[in-house]
């Protein structure tokens, strides 16, 4: 009986594709909508994440100043090596602490210049960071521990300067002081999070100190946790701690802080998301809209083909296999639009991902979910008019013009 009630529906769609087409564009619609909404917000979810990640895997970077590195009108008090030392050694989690000491600086080889920042740091800067070498090596024990003036260069630089050249084994003039290129790290993009090494020289700590800066004040360091610990314990640990050596009362607010990478991507990750859901939520109204409009058009068959209805009864068809062949025919309807919407879903994700450059992330679930939605709605918009065709008196069916 659901083959022939298949059959019947196919056949009535045919009669008027038009009428079919317009009928279950408002599905389509809904179905592209939704569905579309939910693979972007996926995306721009992912892409944040990787953005951050890209600071440091559960990386917390304890900065001069309170909040957002304003002093309150103060000059911040810097950190000291013994400092970071303390929080290496006393606090619980630490893979390492990177202090880092930074100076603008105009970079210039042969005719060219360019603008950049100095960077004063350890080794542990870049395992911390996740940063790889495109060619060259880092700093060796023997030269941080002497802070000779030698340097690795980011992506942004070298493009800058040495174009097409082997940048490394070339000597790199800073303002008034030279040092030797030793390595040119990754490209890691400039949009975003994470791309401020692109654009920096990177060098011994004890170097910049020296001969850029010409103090030991270290103004930021970065915090390595372990994977096993929670960042937010670690951070109130650093708090803490840095508020014993600070001197700081009780009652008397932090003259630093500590942006904690891990928090914001959770905290960006759960407001897309929940955008995400309130566009989808905003989009599938166009699908009720379509459910109304589906049962709009069967209610008109139900009366276009009424006598057809009477002579299918007088004949012997019972009431549920008159039921059956409507209701397949609205599923079939709302089917349809749901593959239809499907296809306009993907080719619009596509182009939108492409020129807004967003991962094109790929969710079998959204798209099974959209499709089962869509043949649902033909169940529950359908039901109203193949019950009124169902329920038809035969003899006044076939009195019908």
């Amino acid at each position: 009986m659901l083959g022939t009630s298949f059959i019947l529906a196919v056949r009535a769609i045919r009669r008027h594709l038009m009428r079919s087409f317009l009928t279950t564009l408002g599905i389509i619609i809904g179905v592209a909508a939704v569905v579309t909404m939910v693979t972007l917000g996926n995306g721009a979810t992912a892409q944040v994440q990787s953005q951050i990640s890209s600071l440091g895997s559960n990386l917390l970077n304890v900065n001069m100043g309170a909040g957002n590195g304003r002093g309150g009108g103060a000059t911040p008090h810097p950190f000291s090596q013994d400092d970071v030392d303390a929080v290496r050694n006393q606090v619980g989690g630490v893979i390492d602490v990177v202090p880092q000491v930074q100076s603008s600086v105009t970079a210039i080889y042969a005719a060219q210049n360019w603008s950049t920042t100095a960077n004063g740091t350890t080794n542990a800067y870049f395992r911390a960071n996740s940063i790889k070498l495109a060619s060259g090596r880092t700093f060796s024990p023997a030269e941080e521990q002497a802070g000779k003036s030698v340097c690795v260069i980011g992506d942004t630089v070298r493009d800058s300067l040495f174009k097409d050249t082997d940048a490394v084994g070339k000597s790199l003039r800073l303002n008034a002081i030279s040092c030797d290129i030793i390595g040119v790290m990754t490209k890691r993009g400039t949009s975003g999070f994470g791309g401020g090494s692109d654009d920096s020289v990177v060098m011994p700590i004890k170097a910049v100190m020296r001969r850029l800066t010409g103090n030991r004040d270290i103004r930021s360091f970065q915090v390595a946790v372990d994977q096993r610990y929670d960042s937010t314990t670690v951070s109130a640990s650093i708090t803490k701690l840095m508020r014993e050596r600070r001197h700081l009362n009780e009652g008397a607010d932090d003259d630093f802080n500590i942006f904690d990478a891990k928090q914001l991507s959770d905290t960006l990750s759960g407001a897309t998301k929940t955008l995400t859901g309130l566009l989808a939520a905003v989009a599938g109204v166009s699908l009720v809209v379509g459910g109304i409009g589906i049962m709009n058009i069967m209610l008109v068959s139900v009366t276009e083909r009424t006598r057809e209805i009477g002579i299918r009864l007088a004949i012997g068809a019972v009431q549920g296999e008159v039921l059956m062949q409507f209701l397949v025919e609205a599923v079939t309807l709302s089917a349809l639009g749901g593959l239809m919407g499907l296809i306009l879903a993907f080719a619009l994700t596509v182009g939108i991902s492409a020129g807004l450059h967003i991962p094109l992330t790929f969710d079998v679930k959204i798209n099974l979910l959209a499709f089962s939605f869509a043949a649902l709605i033909g169940v529950v918009f359908g039901y109203v008019p193949a019950k009124r065709a169902a329920a038809l008196n035969p003899i006044e069916a076939l009195r019908h013009e």
